[in-house]
C-alpha cells in the first residue's frame, strides 16, 4: 500500500517574484506553516533553552538526533514514554534524522557496508549496527512526526567515483527503508534524501530514483559539509526546481540567514541547523547586516539591545553591555539569552518571508 496520498502538504501561495512558496504541512502533532526553520535538539533538548522558551519563540517543529538518542537514553525508554513528545514535554511536531550525518561527522568511528553502517559508540566504544530497517524502527519508537531514511552524507572532498558508490548504497537503503515504513501502521512521514555531492549528474540520478519511490517529502542532503558557498548555492539552484512541486522540500543543515534567503527563493520549505545555538555558545549573534561577537571590547558599555527591532525576550530586556558581562564572566545565562536571540532571528526571518509571499498582490 502506498501511503503517500495520505499525507497532506498544501501550497497556499507561490511568489510572483521568485520560486518561494508559502505552505502548510499537516502532521500528527499540528500544522507547520512553511517556510520553516527547525532548531536542533540533538538529545531531545535544544541546548540552553526550555520547551516553554521555544514556544515563546514561535518554534513550530524541532529536530532530534536518531544516532545519539539510540545510545542514550535508548529507544526502549523513549518508547515507554510513548515517544519523544511526552518524554521531553514538547507537544508540537518533531523531525528525527537518520544517523546519516554521523556517517560524515564520525567517519573515523564507523564502517560502511552494503547492509548499513556500524558505528563505534563515542561513549563506550560498543558497536552499533544501523540498517535501513533498524533506523526506521528507532524513529518509530521515538514517534517523531517526520522520519528520515539511512543515507551516506558524502564529504565534499570525496571524488566523484566515491560519491557515486555512496549514492548506490543510499538508494538501496532508501528503497529498503521505504518498504519497511510502508509495512508499519503509522502516521509518521518519511522523506527521501537526495545525495550526489556537487555533481549535477549524480544529483539528477538521485532525484529520478527517489521520486520514483514516491516519498511524502524530499530533502537535499550532503550540503553544508565543507563545500564552497558557491557550490551550495549551485546545488540548491539545480536540485530544488526538480523535486516534486506538490511535496515539501527540506534543505538539511542550512541555517545562515543568507543561505536561508537564497534557498527559500529557490523553492525550499524546511531547514534545520545547529548554528544559532552553537554560535550563541561562542558569543556570536545575528544582526541584520551580519554577525557580531558579544566579546568585543566595544560591547562592554553598550547600553543598546542587540537589535532594537527584534521582539525576542533578550532584545526587549537586556543591553549588549549586560550580555557582554555575562559571557565574559562565564555565566550560563549568556548561552540562554544569546540562543533566544539567534533562534528568534532565524524564525522571524522565514516568517517575514512567508508573510511577504502571502501579501503579494495576486
Amino acid at each position: 500500500m502506498n501511503k503517500a496520498p495520505n499525507f497532506k502538504f498544501k501550497i497556499i501561495k507561490t511568489s510572483s517574484k521568485s520560486k518561494a512558496r508559502a505552505g502548510e504541512l499537516y502532521t500528527p502533532h499540528g500544522i507547520i506553516k512553511t517556510p520553516v526553520f527547525m532548531p536542533v535538539g540533538t538529545q531531545a533538548s535544544v541546548k540552553a533553552l526550555t520547551p516553554e522558551q521555544l514556544h515563546d519563540l514561535n518554534t513550530q517543529i524541532i529536530l532530534a538526533n536518531t544516532y545519539h538518542l539510540s545510545i542514550r537514553p535508548g529507544a526502549k525508554l523513549i518508547q515507554d514514554f510513548k515517544g519523544l513528545h511526552q518524554f521531553m514535554n514538547w507537544q508540537k511536531p518533531i523531525l528525527t534524522d537518520s544517523g546519516g550525518y554521523q556517517v560524515f561527522s564520525l567517519a573515523q568511528n564507523c564502517k560502511i557496508s552494503n547492509n548499513g553502517v556500524t558505528f563505534q559508540s563515542h561513549l563506550d566504544g560498543r558497536p552499533l549496527n544501523f540498517t535501513p530497517e533498524h533506523v526506521i524502527d528507532l524513529q518509530y519508537a521515538y514517534n517523531s512526526d517526520i522520519m528520515m531514511p539511512l543515507d551516506i552524507c558524502s564529504p565534499s572532498t570525496h571524488s566523484k567515483d566515491q560519491i557515486a558508490k555512496d549514492l548506490i548504497k543510499t538508494h538501496r537503503w532508501a528503497k529498503k527503508a521505504h518498504s519497511h515504513w510502508e509495512s508499519l501502521e503509522t502516521k509518521q512521514w518519511l522523506f527521501g534524501i537526495i545525495q550526489g555531492g556537487q555533481y549535477h549528474q549524480l544529483r539528477q540520478e538521485s532525484i529520478d530514483y527517489l521520486s520514483h519511490l514516491n516519498f511524502p517529502g524530499y530533502a537535499i542532503g550532503g550540503v553544508s559539509v565543507g563545500e564552497d558557498p558557491k557550490v551550495l548555492k549551485e546545488t540548491l539552484e539545480y536540485c530544488l526546481p526538480k523535486l516534486p512541486s506538490s511535496k515539501p522540500r527540506y534543505v538539511m543543515g542550512v541555517g545562515l540567514p543568507e543561505n536561508l534567503l537564497h534557498a527559500i527563493h529557490e523553492g525550499a520549505d524546511m531547514f534545520d541547523c545547529v548554528i544559532p545555538t552553537r554560535l550563541a555558545r561562542h558569543g556570536q549573534v545575528f544582526f541584520p547586516n551580519g554577525r557580531q561577537n558579544i566579546k568585543r571590547q566595544d560591547c562592554q558599555s553598550n547600553p543598546n539591545p542587540i537589535d532594537e527591532h527584534c521582539p525576542c525576550y533578550t532584545c526587549q530586556h537586556f543591553s549588549i553591555a549586560y550580555l557582554h558581562h555575562l559571557f565574559k564572566s562565564g555565566e550560563l545565562l549568556s548561552h540562554t539569552l544569546l540562543s533566544i536571540h539567534n533562534i528568534a532571528y532565524l524564525i522571524n526571518t522565514v516568517t517575514q518571508i512567508r508573510e511577504q509571499i502571502l501579501n503579494e498582490p495576486n
